[in-house]
């Protein structure tokens, strides 16, 4: 088979069917290297348009439809799928592009994924090889979106989840879904951090497959964003992708896809990547301030809880899919964020707050002169709008703590009469 597993820091190797999710040697991240030569004879553009048309279940997923790069040689009958992928290429209106700064915007909207957010990607893979290895019990830290995919995922593969939530730190609408598909849902007395340590150091000690990010087949899931968005678009390669960064699994399979495309020879040119952090949960962003010679955590705090983490486990692999694709990294406020939500709930698309890093980074990003106003961008919604629904109520209503809401559509209330309803007519006029 022409992949493998493979340690980023020593080269160690090991079968890609191995129980292994970090490296026995190092403690290292894994790839999951894939033979480009073997592989090149089987891969084309013309194979993946095909596959569109096609009603086998592995060609139905956004996922699956690119298997050779995701999980070479998995059969109908291994893959636990629940079709997802085949989310919306958005292209924005002329009220929210000009609000980011540039002409040419388009939205990837993750969020219309199953369970509501990108993580089903990650998890399809995941699942996949958990089944694959014999895993009988799967286990996550979570702050929410990654709960609600991993129990989604293993309950359709008869396996029992475990989710484990930093107390009081968790979007409702999220705890919600885990609580829904039959998770064992634990909160544990600490930040994200301190949860994802104590859930890899179960993996250690007891018989429990982990689907954390840093499980390589996670990563290989979440890669097909950047194929299917570019199949999308013809293979035309935009100026910029632009994606949050919490926990960086998003922004590690985004560099390693676009390095394997470009070495496949499915696109001509590499596009630059912009990873957006919250200014409450930075570490990347001091990072990449210091020229990297420092890896930085900090104890996080964001509205966007999606990416309320201070010291992400993927960080080694962010840094080199900024180095392959010259990225560069900015932050955000919170206020940047809600303000930039509100852009892209009223233009009829939404998402969750983390998701809108993204514009409000783009928009940070224009004003210093990094980002042209004539670049073609994308940005990568990552959530649901209503994976946080108390976020969008608090702001509409002017009651979010120390922000200000700029764009709030505030609830009204009339009296029963057609006088007043003729009266909010005149509001739109």
């Amino acid at each position: 088979m022409p992949s493998l597993l493979k340690c980023i820091d020593c080269g160690r190797e090991y079968a890609l069917d191995d129980r292994v999710t970090a490296c026995h040697a190092c403690g290292g991240l894994l790839d999951v290297a894939h033979d480009l030569d073997a592989l090149r004879p089987a891969i084309s553009r013309e194979l993946f348009d095909r596959r569109l048309a096609s009603w086998n279940p592995l060609d139905r997923s956004g996922v699956w439809r690119y298997r050779e790069l995701v999980r070479p040689g998995v059969s109908a009958a291994q893959a636990v799928t629940r079709g997802e992928g085949n989310t919306t290429l958005y292209t924005a209106g002329p009220k929210l592009a000009s609000y980011a700064g540039v002409a040419r915007l388009q939205l990837k909207h993750e969020g219309e994924n199953p369970t509501g957010s990108f993580k089903d990607r990650g998890m399809t893979g995941g699942v996949t090889q958990a089944r694959v290895v014999g895993a009988r019990s799967v286990i996550c830290a979570s702050t929410g979106n990654t709960s609600a995919s991993m129990a989604s995922y293993a309950a359709i593969a008869g396996l029992q989840a475990l989710v484990f939530f930093p107390a009081g730190y968790v979007a409702l609408g999220k705890v919600a879904q885990s609580l829904a598909y039959g998770a064992t849902s634990v909160q544990v007395e600490g930040d994200f951090d301190d949860t994802l340590a104590l859930v890899r150091r179960a993996c250690d000690e007891l018989p429990i497959y982990l689907l954390n990010s840093i499980n390589p087949f996670r990563l290989e899931g979440q890669k097909t964003i950047v194929i299917e968005l570019l199949h999308q678009r013809g293979w035309r390669v935009p100026d910029w992708i632009v994606v949050p960064g919490g926990n960086l699994g998003n922004s590690a399979a985004f560099g390693k896809a676009l390095h394997e495309l470009h070495a496949l020879g499915l696109i001509d040119r590499l596009p630059r990547l912009a990873i957006v952090q919250a200014e409450g949960a930075n570490p990347l962003y001091r990072s990449y301030l210091d020229g990297w010679q420092v890896r930085h955590t900090v104890r996080a705090e964001t509205l966007a809880t999606a990416i309320r983490i201070g010291n992400p486990a993927n960080y080694p692999k962010a840094v080199r899919a900024l180095r392959w694709t010259d990225g560069v990294v900015t932050e955000v406020s919170d206020q940047a964020i809600l303000d930039a939500k509100a852009q892209i709930d009223a233009a009829g698309i939404g998402c969750e707050p983390a998701s809108a890093a993204t514009v409000a980074g783009i928009r940070r990003l224009v004003d210093e002169g990094t980002i042209g106003p004539g670049d073609d961008v994308v940005a990568v919604l990552t959530g649901h709008l209503l994976k946080d629904p108390d976020a969008v109520m608090k702001y509409h209503a002017g009651a979010l703590p120390g922000l200000e809401s700029t764009f709030a559509n505030a609830m009204r209330t009339i009296k029963p009469s057609l006088d007043e309803v003729a009266a909010l007519l005149d509001l739109r006029v």
